[in-house]
């Protein structure tokens, strides 16, 4: 009887006490910890990898050219070291067109992802929603009527986008901004600007609708440290502060009474966004032009890489940098003896984008 009553206890010892109802078990605690640590893990992965796309391209840049360069030559002048001709042609001649087009396309790309997002439409962008037409309507009117160049276009724009903005903003407020008013004042307001620049380029002389054509190609030819700096210096700026106002995405993405009720102030979140945004278009437009289809596609790729999960602002600013030296070099070296201006690359890469997006947001019901 003892014998038979010790073992019963002994069993019982053995068995594993079941938690307390409501409290969950070890392994689902676990299994919840890996569910939501999967995402993050491949975030950055991807994260990483086009990281080192970016940095592949950026010495691929440096490296070929008329006078072609090793890649360890490149690492080496970058580290301080190489010869004096290997100096003057990475850091002098080279390195200034990709800074420019590295801060440019990462620019673009974040103004493309912030606007979607915001907008929660990937049909939206800078170049859709008339930020980009505004810079290039005050670039020409600069061009053609002032006859200026330089510096001088690259601030006209600048203020040509803010001013555009500021428009389109206030003619869609009715007692606060709805993402689809937005894009469709912005939308009239692009074709109004862009019959603007046809108008002006009808009335300029052939040197000077060439220019202006040029700079509405987009392009990075004759990029220098100046005009380098001009898009670097204000994107030291405006990265953390595109950063600091996404914090209130997520909630402005539940939508406007859910983001109200979890204490976010909707207006003043969604016009910090829309001032970042706005800022990071102009200032890459007065850097490169409006190249086209860069902040449209930036955020797309970079959320399908990451199966659509959050607004991706790193790896669409990255993947704007990529896309912007991958055309540029294709356009420089890989398509003949002519060289083509990184806009024209881009217009034939976007072109198919554009449809692709358009199919697949009519499929899930956000085509309009």
């Amino acid at each position: 009887m003892s014998a038979h009553t010790s073992g019963g206890k002994g069993s019982a010892a053995a068995a594993p006490a079941a938690p307390p109802y409501g409290v969950p078990s070890a392994d689902a605690v676990r299994a919840v910890r890996s569910a939501r640590s999967q995402p993050r893990v491949r975030a950055a992965a991807v994260t990483a990898v086009m990281a080192v796309v970016v940095l592949a391209l950026f010495c691929a840049s440096l490296s070929v050219g008329s006078f072609r360069i090793p890649v360890l030559d490149v690492l080496r002048t970058l580290g301080g070291g190489g010869d004096a001709g290997t100096r003057f042609i990475v850091v002098r001649v080279r390195m200034p067109r990709a800074l420019t087009g590295v801060a440019a396309g990462a620019a673009f790309g974040l103004s493309g992802a912030i606007f979607q997002s915001l907008i929660r439409n990937p049909l939206a962008s800078p170049d859709v929603i008339g930020i980009t037409a505004g810079a290039s309507a005050a670039a020409v009117v600069a061009i053609v009527v002032f006859s200026l160049a330089g510096t001088a276009v690259s601030l006209t724009a600048v203020a040509g986008a803010l001013l555009t903005a500021l428009l389109i903003y206030l003619l869609a407020w009715r007692r606060g901004v709805t993402g689809y008013r937005l894009v469709l004042v912005g939308i009239g307001v692009a074709a109004a600007l862009s019959s603007v620049v046809s108008f002006l380029l009808t009335r300029a002389d052939v040197y000077t609708a060439q220019q202006a054509l040029l700079w509405l190609t987009g392009s990075l030819d004759g990029a220098d440290w100046p005009r380098a700096r001009a898009v670097l210096y204000p994107l030291a700026v405006l990265l953390p502060a595109a950063f600091l106002a996404a914090r209130t995405l997520p909630a402005l993405g539940l939508g406007d009474d859910s983001a109200r009720g979890l204490g976010v102030r909707v207006e003043r979140g969604r016009l910090g966004l829309v001032l970042v945004g706005v800022c990071l278009a102009a200032v890459a437009t007065s850097a490169a032009g409006p190249v086209a289809f860069v902040a449209f596609l930036s955020g797309p790729v970079a959320r399908r890489l990451l199966h659509g999960r959050g607004p991706a602002l790193v790896l669409s600013a990255l993947t704007g940098a990529a896309l912007m030296l991958g055309c540029d070099f294709a356009g420089q070296h890989l398509l003949g003896p002519t060289e083509f201006p990184v806009g024209v690359i881009t217009g034939v890469l976007g072109a198919p984008g554009l449809l692709w997006l358009l199919a697949r947001a009519n499929r899930v019901g956000q085509g309009g």
